[in-house]
């Protein structure tokens, strides 16, 4: 019978205590706009643009798939 007892008080406060440990969960991140392709203007190859060379541009940024299609666009 204690045991029944015992179990009762803790299954009560377990529920009493989840919504408080559920709010200091850490939010799901928002998915990154920088994850989007880019066409590389020398090679034509598609990259993601985090992972790009990016070049200033009077036009604004240019984004390549290496230093060297950065490098022949320049040149």
């Amino acid at each position: 019978m204690r045991v029944a007892v015992l179990g009762l008080w803790i299954a009560i406060i377990v529920v009493a205590l989840l919504p408080l440990l559920r709010r200091g969960a850490a939010p799901a991140q928002p998915r990154i706009a920088s994850d989007e392709l880019v066409k590389d203007p020398v090679c034509g190859t598609y990259v993601v643009r985090s992972r790009a060379v990016r070049r200033p541009a009077a036009e604004g940024a240019r984004y390549f798939c290496s230093a060297e299609c950065a490098g022949r666009f320049a040149g």
